[in-house]
């Protein structure tokens, strides 16, 4: 379950975030021509992450994360519907935080990241619902297996940063079945697994 949450990160992603941005330009009506910009998740900076949570026996939630994933969105201020964006993950670069789980969580009966060493999540829609929330949907592969996700997507803000760059900030959050992805059962608690996702991404400004 814990390795679905991540992957599904890869999701990440939730990737979705992107969209948000360009709903916060939805308020005011833009008399240029549109224009998609293109932005790199800011994982170099560490400011981005993906991390899920999942039960542990009904009694406490075990938090984790993925260390090492890249992606990219693109989005049109004058119409967010047609932004995009695709995220992958090293599914090796789990981290629960504990050496014997993580070894379990990368093992055959979770993420088997021998044979999957890529998540991946790619945007099919955004569907904007207020000025700074929307649902993006998307297919989520994780250990082979793709199925198609939802993940409610909220802007945080963007703009100008004092480096010469243009910045947009967006979180998103899902809930997936851990067996839809072929993971062991870890008993009635844990037959779901919640993926966070933190994203900021960057571009150069001009």
């Amino acid at each position: 379950m814990y390795k679905s949450t991540l992957k599904s990160a890869k999701f990440a992603f939730i990737g979705s975030l992107l969209a948000f941005g360009a709903l916060g330009s939805l308020a005011a009506p833009l008399t240029s021509p549109a224009q998609a910009e293109t932005y790199q998740l800011d994982t170099q900076g560490a400011h981005a992450s993906i991390q899920f949570k999942i039960s542990h026996l009904g009694y406490s939630w075990i938090l984790a994360r993925f260390n090492k994933f890249d992606g990219q969105f693109e989005f049109d201020a004058n119409k967010p519907e047609a932004s995009s964006i695709s995220i992958n993950v090293d599914t090796a670069s789990l981290d629960s935080n504990h050496a014997e789980r993580d070894k379990h969580l990368r093992s055959a009966d979770f993420l088997d990241v021998s044979n999957f060493p890529t998540a991946t999540f790619v945007s099919t829609g955004l569907k904007p619902v207020s000025e700074k929330t929307a649902v993006l949907s998307g297919d989520l592969t994780i250990k082979g297996i793709t199925k198609p996700i939802t993940m409610d997507v909220n802007w945080i803000g963007g703009g100008d940063d004092p480096w010469g760059y243009v910045r947009q900030g967006f979180e998103g959050s899902l809930v997936i079945p851990v067996g839809d992805y072929g993971m062991m059962d870890m008993g009635p608690s844990a037959q779901e697994v919640e993926i966070l996702v933190f994203f900021e991404g960057v571009r150069p400004k001009g």
